[in-house]
């Protein structure tokens, strides 16, 4: 049964916060890319938080926030509440934990509308076990993450589907004359328990043992900066690592290294990888989660365990010693993200999810 549509759906898309993140880029990409002769879009975020702001207000579609303070107010809640009762969305897609889960509650109460929620972290606290049947369709993006929902929490597989992370691969772009002189191993991403920036530092100074004019860029904020700073002073490293705040536009970073590290010990799919793909790097990542998705090991980059600083520094010597591995890596990289991540195919995969979830609402 074909979907015919006469106009495009009012669509809603839900973000906790616009803060720098895997998730908020996805949504962003969503905002510019979606088809607007199916979806009449608008971004509602429910919180503070406006490091992605200038590249969502970029799609020219209505952005609103619900509140401005540091966390999701009771008034943010009851406003997100009676807005939805108001706006009467057609499809809701909710993202981040806290949109997850009162989206999901709120819609149940007050809406008919087709309910699409996210699950892209193995560590969400959305009570899935119990808010999966207010779902009409759940996404996730890699297989681990679709596996793990359907096994712990229960969810009827017929409704969860697996949409990758996507990158714009004519934005990253490889650029070699960036690249730096000296070995530099870059890492991008919140400084948090779940990315172990501490492993790094302890990986960081068992590589210097080995290549000693090794350099480290850590790009990103959050609660454990301050332990990280206090690290690197305690390792004498402090002169070795340069701290940048999180960016928009992390692909001067990104072009100036010889590879991208994530030492993480959860992850969903993590966005940071495709970018690097996408720029010709070659990867050192955790098994985390759905990584191994993305890394072919000693293909396009190098898997290891997490929590072994050793495995991870031995790693990183191997890719930045062996410049002729490196360089085929790199393609290998690039050439993946352009076959299978593309920016153009996972929004495609977006818009036939919702359509057949809407189609199927719309037979019952």
């Amino acid at each position: 049964m074909e979907l015919k549509i006469s106009r495009p759906y009012k669509t809603v898309i839900t973000l906790q916060d616009l803060e720098f993140g895997g998730t908020q880029r996805y949504a962003v990409h969503l905002l510019k890319h979606l088809n607007r002769d199916l979806f009449d879009t608008e971004l509602w975020v429910l919180r503070g938080g406006e490091d992605m702001l200038p590249l969502a207000q970029a799609s020219g579609l209505p952005i609103k926030y619900l509140c401005r303070d540091s966390w999701v107010t009771p008034q943010a809640l009851w406003r997100f509440f009676w807005k939805l009762r108001s706006h009467r969305p057609e499809v809701l897609y909710t993202m981040t934990g806290v949109p997850n889960i009162w989206g999901r509650v709120f819609g149940a109460l007050a809406l008919d509308s087709v309910m699409v929620a996210s699950w892209r972290g193995l560590r969400e606290r959305q009570f899935e076990s119990f808010l999966w049947r207010f779902s009409d369709l759940l996404i996730c993006n890699a297989n681990a993450l679709k596996e793990f929902v359907i096994k712990r929490h229960r969810v009827d597989p017929q409704r969860v589907v697996v949409v990758p992370n996507g990158v714009d691969t004519d934005f990253f772009t490889p650029d070699p004359s960036c690249q730096t002189t000296f070995p530099t191993v870059v890492f991008v991403g919140r400084l948090v328990k779940e990315k172990d920036p501490l492993c790094l530092i302890e990986a960081f100074a068992l590589l210097r043992n080995i290549i000693p004019e090794t350099r480290l860029v850590m790009v990103g904020q959050g609660y454990m900066e301050h332990s990280v700073q206090r690290r690197l002073a305690s390792t004498g490293l402090s002169n070795h690592v340069e701290l940048v705040p999180g960016a928009n536009d992390v692909r001067p970073f990104l072009r100036k290294a010889w590879t991208l590290v994530l030492p993480s010990v959860s992850e969903g799919f993590p966005q940071v990888i495709l970018e690097a793909m996408s720029c010709g790097l070659p990867v050192v990542a955790t098994t985390a989660g759905g990584i191994p998705e993305i890394i072919d090991d000693g293909v396009n980059g190098l898997l290891v365990p997490p929590r072994s600083p050793e495995s991870l520094a031995k790693s990183l010597a191997k890719i930045l010693s062996d410049k002729q591995a490196r360089i085929a890596m790199a393609k290998k990289a690039r050439e993946k993200v352009e076959q299978s991540y593309s920016l153009e195919r996972v929004v495609k995969m977006t818009e036939e999810y919702i359509l057949e979830a809407v189609r199927k609402k719309r037979s019952v």
